[in-house]
């Protein structure tokens, strides 16, 4: 069996894990990202204001763990939404559109009964980086 090095990636821009868990792992190239909901880093609270707001700043905590992994949006090769509710699909792929251009790293967009701390979106992700 082969041994693998994990390496923490932490950042203090985007918020602490709310379980036993790490903001991401490098593993060699390659780094997992756990999930960003819509918490504001300073209070740990959900923001408040529309789905777009709310997005907006998942979008800017995934960053936020990106940029602490060395590397830019751009290399997110792979992201995974989950929204309670479908109908905000439409927005969610406007606000997206914001944070990454073409190439677009894959994605899978799921519907779910329920999110931590009764978030509506949540994002997880996939990047490679230099190592």
């Amino acid at each position: 069996m082969v041994s693998t090095n994990k390496k923490i990636i932490h950042t203090d821009q985007a918020p602490q894990a709310i379980g036993n868990y790490s903001q991401a792992i490098q593993a060699g190239d390659t780094v997992y990202i756990s999930g960003q909901i819509p918490l504001c880093p300073q209070t740990m609270q959900l923001i408040e204001g529309s789905f777009a707001e709310q997005a907006h700043q998942m979008f800017k905590n995934l960053r936020a763990v990106v940029q602490a992994a060395g590397a830019e949006m751009s290399d997110v090769i792979k992201v995974t939404l989950y929204l309670t509710e479908m109908n905000n699909f439409a927005v969610a792929n406007e606000v997206m559109a914001c944070y990454f251009s073409q190439p677009y790293p894959a994605r899978s967009a799921i519907g779910v009964a329920q999110l931590p701390k009764g978030a509506s979106v949540e994002v997880d992700a996939i990047l490679k980086v230099a190592v």
